[in-house]
């Protein structure tokens, strides 16, 4: 479980009166500029000196001189400020029409399945619509951080809390074999197959090839790491060009848009295995709208999926 945040040291009150000492250059100018007294600004600058743990302004020199530590202070602090006025304007504007910003990933294989069916529907919440594809890992680093307000793909956040989750689609993992192969029925025959074929690998930085390689692990089945790739096109490229064999997904097969191209999916050998694709949002910062968006993407992904994998014997 992740560590809880440090308590902050200051809140944006005790910011705003440190900006009005620095702009007026004395207690009693900022007391009367926001009409406090001067022993509460007294108070709120020597609580907020003590909380940070450092001197913010020399008392020595009339009027008074910020320290290093203030210089740094007020830069950031009159960043967060004008941020923090900005917010209220926002939401009186976001009660009349739209939200200005959304920002949605999307993992690379649901990049072709979603992204029309999704842009429309953003289009009408926000006034500007960012669609983002990659890595899961990297949008779910982009979510924490509030670069992303959601994304959709292989939930790896299952230890963090705040966030909400919208299970969208649950697909079985395939073989994925060039066209004339003979399609093995057994784990024994994928054994055979891979001392004739080199398996293409997705890549150990996403989510879908951490879940295969922890699969032949479990199968007993080690395998040379011949090649590895990032992104469903370039598996599905090479399995298609004769330079191996591949373990994938039909979504990811879609993707690559190379279902036709000299390539045959077909059931994975051993006991089932699938990954499920979720949407992952911050816990209730967008009301309905992850709702509405997972029911969207679950539509489309279940009519995507509805004729399953092929199971036919090649060669």
């Amino acid at each position: 479980m992740p560590k809880s945040p440090a308590p902050l040291p200051f809140d944006l009150k005790s910011l705003e009166v440190f900006l009005a000492v620095c702009d007026t250059g004395t207690m009693s100018a900022a007391a009367r500029a926001l009409a406090m007294t001067q022993p509460a600004i007294s108070q709120s600058i020597a609580e907020l000196e003590l909380g940070l743990g450092f001197k913010l302004f020399d008392r020595d020199v009339r009027p008074l001189a910020l320290t290093i530590a203030g210089n740094l202070l007020r830069q950031r602090a009159s960043v967060l400020i004008a941020e923090a006025r900005e917010i209220s304007p926002l939401l009186r504007e976001t009660e009349r029409s739209k939200l200005p910003i959304i920002r949605v990933g999307l993992v690379d294989s649901l990049t072709r399945a979603l992204t029309m069916p999704l842009a429309p529907y953003l289009a009408t919440i926000a006034e500007e619509v960012s669609i983002l594809s990659g890595l899961t890992a990297l949008h779910a680093g982009d979510l924490l951080t509030r670069r992303l307000d959601l994304f959709l793909g292989v939930d790896d956040l299952e230890d963090w809390t705040g966030l909400e989750r919208w299970q969208l689609a649950k697909e079985p993992y395939c073989l994925l074999l060039p066209k004339g192969t003979r399609i093995p029925r057994t784990v024994a025959d994928l054994k055979k197959l891979a001392t004739a074929l080199p398996l293409i690998r997705f890549s150990a930085r996403s989510q879908t090839g951490l879940q295969i390689d922890a699969h032949l692990r479990r199968l007993g089945l080690a395998m040379p790491r011949s090649y590895e790739f990032d992104n469903p096109y370039a598996v599905t490229r090479m399995v298609a060009d004769c330079r191996g064999f591949a373990i994938s997904t039909p979504l990811c097969v879609r993707e690559s848009a190379l279902a036709n191209a000299g390539v045959v999916a077909t059931r994975l050998p051993g006991p089932k295995f699938s990954r499920t694709l979720t949407l992952v949002a911050r816990h209730r910062e967008l009301g309905r709208i992850p709702r509405d968006l997972s029911e969207m993407a679950r539509r489309t992904l279940a009519d995507l999926l509805s004729d399953g994998v092929s199971a036919g014997d090649e060669g």
